[in-house]
């Protein structure tokens, strides 16, 4: 989907034709901007969506394409300006929807350019109005609003964050460190100034204040005739944090702002992707800014496997029933206050409530059987794919498939197995030099869990027992309760409003020493057990102090323990030395996905070289590099693969762009993760049709066996090849918009990978990196020499078509 704003002559003539009408009321939100977000822009409040106020309306010209979610909102989702619909409605194009303040998503689908046209309430207590209305096919987008700044000087200035004549040393620094910032322009700057600010660290991304620290004045070093100018300066960045830094710049007596750019970072409410910036008007509010961030941290050691860990990431309901006599039973086995389905075909879709495929209208209560057991039974394949690390889903006790509304922290589900069989896992696993690492959310429990029962099957000490406030619970001081309300849903704190997912008071001492403070604790009893470290849910929910506990107590129970984030945006707030080792790197899924799908390689560049430079090393290195999760559609869905409805030629196409999106996934940094059945074809859409089952030959399943043979050739790959995992990544040798080249170094070792998402194979030419060999290379695929041509120091690869090359200078172990 592409949003622009109405060009400036377009609103010219609008405002000159309604400017003295009667008719015109004041913008009621006083100068803030409206936003569309949604599932467009990953919710973002992205300039090109903005509305613009025009008399007595807000309005936005865009095209719209494909199926859509979104709400009208300001930067951050004020109560007053927080826009979306009442439960059932249904927005039809040209017709005016009422709309309520923090409703829900709006829903549509359309395949052209629209005109969006937000009308506020006219009263107090009215609702405002929103419309699409559908223009003409062949209407043109609206061209951007051209820059108000013509004079030369002034567009002269340059700066780019990962040029090392312009900021020295590059990316994130250890704290105490000094920072060297100069931009160059033309002669005739009057005076720049270096504004150094820090980044509000709390919550979710939608908490985005920044207060000033510093103004240092910038020195003038004089240009040769004609020349450029040189202005420069040092800050010492000491403690650690994320912070913000923009410049300040006078000329022909105007101040400007020399910001950061204007690229989209998926997940990220602030833009701008680091590298060569811009200068601007300086805006009214100084929170428009679009500042360049600098990560600071404290040193931290990242377990030393992490980089090299490949992920086989498994949702254990659907993975294998390996013990059919621990099966979930319809009648016997009970879902809050009402019973459990079960699939009796293994191959089954998995059952969608309201959808009219016979199920009953409860979510997340089908079962299909996978177990502990199942995996056990897998292990050997498991290893044969490549991976040597499994992230599983959690396993504790509780109501749902998922098991994110956990009953019980300190005991494995029944129908997954048991305590001893997780032991089991974790001991047969590193039999076989396999890491487990478990999933566990400590930000909210379930409502049918014996901390909270409400539905009175816990055992009868819950602080909400029975669907009543129990102030006599052991739990009760471990949520947030209003006994004035009458209704029961209203009379505890659900986690973003979910009532079956009462959310808990991260502060108590009582539930701090339960998480990992005590010896028996959550956290200490499972890396006991043989667990390799944790994942841990919706991170950004819990407060940064219980992080920085919990993390220490990691560490001291398991000193390689990996500890990982569930995080879907610049992550840079947990690399500071003191709470997490990874994240779950859901930029590089949105970024490398879009770039398979035959998207722009340069916005995918991007967004990966904005982490490259935010995020320390040391974590950079061990980020867990997605392409499908639980919680999103599967790749083959989003490459067309949609599941009964896709013809084998969409089916084959969706197949070569998930091969390349896995080739650039296993010669990248990081470590990647393969999402159980992804590598024999899985596909699915939106929760629940992603958790499907894995199609096992013996139990009636077509796996993809030449799709997994690919799976194995790349990650053996990656593990013969130890530069593509601990090899530092250089600034990109070649970026256009369907190939990109990027170079590995890890002492006298050398890589380069080229990818191609076009439709036919690509001849390209690259400058080898000064400090690279010019002999001894070749074709890490095939095996044969790579010819270099020496005098110009210069390699021609000729990248095949939705796909890759990888050429080595290094000895395989």
């Amino acid at each position: 989907m592409t949003l622009r704003r109405l060009a400036a002559t377009a609103l010219s003539l609008t405002l000159a034709t309604q400017a003295f009408s009667a008719d015109c009321r004041p913008d009621p939100l006083h100068g803030r901007i409206l936003y569309l977000r949604g599932t467009f822009n990953d919710w973002r409040a992205d300039d090109d969506a903005a509305l613009r106020y025009v008399c007595d309306h807000y309005e936005l010209v865009g095209k719209l394409q494909g199926s859509v979610s979104f709400k009208v909102g300001d930067e951050d989702w004020s109560t007053d300006a927080d826009f979306g619909v009442a439960d059932g409605q249904a927005l039809q194009p040209g017709t005016p929807l009422a709309l309520v303040r923090k409703g829900g998503a709006i829903k549509v689908t359309y395949k052209g350019m629209e005109r969006i046209v937000l009308t506020p309430a006219a009263t107090p207590d009215g609702a405002p109005t929103l419309s699409l209305t559908a223009l003409p096919a062949d209407t043109p987008m609206p061209p951007p609003a051209p820059s108000s700044i013509t004079d030369p000087v002034a567009l002269s200035v340059a700066f780019d964050s990962r040029n090392l004549v312009d900021k020295s040393p590059f990316g994130a620094v250890a704290a105490g460190s000094d920072v060297a910032f100069a931009l160059g322009a033309l002669p005739g700057v009057e005076q720049v100034t270096l504004v150094v600010e820090k980044r509000r660290l709390e919550g979710n991304y939608d908490v985005l204040e920044y207060s000033e620290l510093a103004r240092v004045p910038l020195a003038r070093t004089s240009a040769p005739a004609g020349g450029r100018e040189r202005w420069s300066g040092r800050f010492r960045f000491d403690a650690p944090a994320v912070y913000g830094y923009w410049f300040e710049v006078k000329v022909g007596g105007k101040t400007l702002v020399f910001e950061n750019n204007a690229t989209p970072i998926y997940w990220t409410q602030e833009k701008g992707a680091g590298g060569a910036g811009a200068i601007a008007e300086m805006p009214s509010q100084h929170r428009r800014i679009r500042r360049y961030r600098q990560t600071v941290y404290a040193p931290y050691d990242v377990p030393a496997w992490a980089k090299d860990a490949v992920y086989y990431y498994i949702f254990p309901e659907r993975f294998r029933n390996g013990d059919t006599s621990n099966d979930p039973k319809p009648g016997v086995d009970r879902f809050h206050d009402k019973t459990v389905e079960f699939h009796k075909d293994w191959n089954d879709k998995p059952w969608r409530p309201h959808s009219g495929d016979g199920s009953d209208d409860e979510y997340s209560n089908d079962f299909f059987g996978g177990d502990i057991a199942g995996i056990i039974e897998k292990l050997d394949y498991i290893r044969s794919v490549g991976a040597n690390t499994l992230y599983i889903t959690p396993m504790f006790t509780a109501a749902s498939n998922h098991k994110y509304d956990t009953a019980d922290w300190k005991h494995i589900d029944p129908h997954f197995g048991s305590n001893a069989d997780f032991e089991r896992l974790c001991r047969e696993a590193a039999r076989r030099g396999i890491r487990v690492l478990p999933d566990a959310s400590l930000n909210h429990s379930g409502a049918d869990s014996i901390y909270f029962d409400r539905y009175a099957t816990r055992g009868g000490q819950g602080a909400f027992e029975g669907g009543r406030i129990n102030p006599a619970s052991p739990y009760a001081s471990w949520y947030t309760f209003d006994p004035k309300q009458a209704d029961p849903d209203k009379q505890f704190k659900g986690w973003v409003g979910v009532t079956d997912l009462p959310e808990l008071n991260k502060a108590d001492p009582s539930y701090r020493a339960f998480a990992y403070g005590a010896s028996d604790s959550v956290t200490r009893t499972w890396l006991n057990a043989g667990a390799s470290g944790w994942r841990m849910d919706v991170a950004p929910w819990v407060p940064d102090d219980f992080w920085r506990e919990w993390r220490s107590v990691v560490k001291q129970t398991k000193p390689d323990a990996v500890t990982v984030a569930e995080t879907w945006f610049d992550a840079s707030k947990f690399f500071l030395g003191d709470e997490f080792d990874s994240t779950m790197n859901y930029i590089f899924r949105d970024a490398v996905l879009a770039y398979a799908n035959g998207g722009d390689a340069q916005l995918m560049v991007a967004n990966l070289e904005e982490m490259r430079e935010a995020y320390p090393p040391q974590s950079f290195a061990a980020l867990m590099n997605l392409l499908s999760t639980h919680d999103t559609a599967r790749s083959l869905d989003i490459f067309g693969d949609v599941d009964g409805k896709a013809t084998p030629e969409q089916v084959a196409l969706a197949k070569q762009k998930l091969r390349l999106a896995v080739f650039f996934q296993m010669t990248y940094p990081g470590a990647p993760a393969i999402f159980y059945g992804d590598e024999v074809g899985v596909t699915g859409g939106a929760d629940p049709m992603n958790r499907g089952t894995y199609p096992w030959a013996d139990r009636g399943g077509h796996p993809d066996n030449a799709l997994l043979a690919d799976f194995r050739r790349l990650t053996t790959l990656r593990r013969e090849l130890p530069v593509l995992r601990h090899g530092t990544l250089l600034a990109p040798l070649h970026v256009d918009a369907h190939v990109v080249a990027l170079a590995r170094r890890d002492g006298d070792a050398w890589a380069i990978t080229a990818t191609n998402n076009g439709d036919a194979p690509q001849a390209l030419t690259i400058a080898l990196p000064a400090d690279a060999p010019a002999n001894g290379w070749v074709d890490a695929l095939s095996g044969a020499s790579v010819h270099v041509d020496t005098p110009a120091r210069t390699v021609t690869l000729t990248v095949p078509a939705r796909f890759g090359s990888v050429i080595a200078n290094a000895q395989r172990p």
